[in-house]
């Protein structure tokens, strides 16, 4: 079997940001392994022999819209996995970022993937729970430009106070809401996200100082310990176990697979629903047992 037929991007151009390191790095690595003409984005210079590189911070309209320009007017597979680390006071930032960037590229390139291609995005199992914000993120999303959406955030502080929750939140969101809309479904175009657990990369060290309260690094690093890894004796994933699932799921390997937000997390998030759904049958149990005592 030929596995570069078998996956698909074999001289095709695949367009992803983030590539100057980390999960966007392995992927992009594995995607020029597959033959893929790779158009890659990132605000810090990437060193792989990619077609071609642009550099530009992506928070920012009109470099976004700058690079649009330069990208290839046919598109098959595209993948946003650009994201920052929240610290107080980048409330705004971290939603242009980790969200609404890639909701604009995607809406803006939309016209240039082909039919049956794929989007794919790097969410994060911190945008768990997503259901309880849906439609408030659903009023985000249909804001028709970047301006309004702006003003939407300022008007909302209380919502992007959890910062790099809700944006990831809002992504999961999108994916969910947007999978079978008319400009997507009727032309078979897929859209999935992957959802990392505790991964190593090159923004571990900021993760660690946002997660703790006094931007402590080891205290950082043992509450995202204690969080993810502690209660399974865990370990932290590398870049690659979450780059290379990420250019599957874009793949034609998986051709029928869309709206799906897929946890990468070896069970941990799993074990949380699980943990809620006994815990609510448990209550729902003790309650009617109360009744029928009654």
């Amino acid at each position: 079997m030929d596995l570069k037929k078998l996956f698909g991007y074999e001289g095709k151009n695949v367009v992803i940001t983030g590539s100057a390191s980390g999960m966007s790095k392995s992927a992009t690595e594995l995607l020029l392994e597959l033959g893929a003409n790779v158009y890659a984005i990132d605000i810090n210079k990437i060193d792989l022999p990619v077609t071609k590189s642009f550099q530009a911070d992506l928070s920012k309209k009109e470099e976004i819209d700058k690079i649009i320009k330069e990208l290839p007017d046919k598109i098959d597979a595209l993948f946003l996995c650009h994201g920052i680390a929240f610290f107080p006071g980048k409330e705004l930032l971290v939603q242009k970022v980790n969200f609404y960037s890639q909701k604009y590229m995607t809406e803006q390139l939309l016209n240039r993937i082909s039919d049956k291609g794929s989007i794919t995005y790097i969410s994060s199992v911190g945008g768990f729970g997503w259901e309880q914000v849906y439609n408030k993120a659903v009023e985000l999303i249909n804001l028709p430009s970047w301006e309004e959406a702006m003003k939407w955030y300022e008007e909302h502080p209380e919502l992007i106070q959890s910062a790099y929750v809700f944006a990831k939140q809002c992504l999961e969101s999108y994916v969910t809401y947007k999978c079978m809309s008319k400009e997507f479904i009727d032309r078979k175009i897929r859209i999935n996200a992957i959802n990392p657990g505790d991964t190593t990369t090159g923004l571990t060290e900021d993760f660690n100082r946002s997660t703790s309260p006094n931007g402590d690094l080891k205290e950082g690093e043992e509450m995202i310990s204690n969080i993810f890894l502690k209660s399974w004796n865990g370990y932290a994933a590398e870049a690659k176990d979450m780059g290379y699932p990420m250019v599957v799921v874009g793949s034609d390997i998986c051709s029928y697979m869309s709206g799906q937000l897929i946890y990468i997390d070896y069970g941990l998030t799993s074990t949380w629903k699980s943990g809620a759904l006994l815990a609510q049958s448990s209550k729902t149990i003790e309650e009617l047992s109360e009744e029928a005592n009654n």
